[in-house]
């Protein structure tokens, strides 16, 4: 518990730093705890410590904590499968993972059926990738603009993941594109859309995704390794 409290800490040091940085205060910033990696005793000291937002990529994962810390905020924030998509409707606060639109219809094909509105992200590929998931940056302005068609979802911001091998101002330049595409939409009326998330910045480059702009930033390793 005292190690978890002294790497909580440094953390949030380094984000209230950051976040100065941009003109920004540390309340700005969301701090998601990533619990793939830990048991449930862990997360419930994490818990204990004041972190109240946590973040699973396994539907079973996050259904199984979940039950354990019923009081924390869940995300999901792995890739989502059709199939799994009734574990995680109307059971997370939100869902960061959204990348494609047959996932946006199957999205909010589930919440209607649950008479409940879905919150979402839009992951957008900006490292160009393929093996990476999410919307090509040029693709997002025809994916909001049609958002009005699903009644049940509802768009928050974007999420992306810098290549795993970048460190620090490696992601620099990924995390300020995604900052900048935010910009550019979110003065445009779209029905269903409000743009006041940017999920991004892990363990390796979160310092440098609060100063470009990040307000949720997923941390695993750094807190609980």
């Amino acid at each position: 518990m005292e190690e978890l409290k002294r790497k909580l800490t440094a953390i949030q040091q380094n984000i209230e730093k950051a976040a100065r940085k941009s003109g920004r205060s540390a309340q700005d910033v969301t701090l998601l705890a990533v619990t793939k990696t830990v048991d449930i005793a862990t997360a419930q000291q994490a818990y204990e410590l004041g972190i109240r937002d946590f973040g699973e990529n396994r539907t079973q994962e996050l259904n199984h904590k979940q039950a354990a810390i019923p009081d924390a905020r869940w995300h999901m924030i792995g890739r989502l499968q059709s199939n799994k998509l009734k574990d995680i409707v109307g059971r997370v606060h939100l869902i960061h993972s959204m990348d494609s639109w047959h996932m946006a219809e199957e999205i909010d094909k589930r919440a209607r059926h649950l008479q409940t509105e879905s919150a979402v992200l839009l992951e957008v590929n900006i490292s160009g990738e393929e093996q990476k998931a999410g919307i090509q940056p040029a693709d997002v302005d025809g994916i909001l603009d049609s958002l009005g068609q699903l009644p049940s979802l509802r768009l928050y911001g974007f999420m992306t993941m810098a290549p795993l091998s970048s460190v620090g101002e490696e992601s620099r330049p990924i995390f300020a594109e995604l900052y900048n595409l935010r910009e550019k939409l979110k003065n445009k009326h779209f029905a269903n859309v409000e743009l006041k998330y940017l999920s991004m910045g892990m363990s390796q480059d979160y310092e440098v995704a609060v100063e470009e702009g990040a307000n949720i930033v997923r941390i695993g390793s750094a807190l609980f390794n």
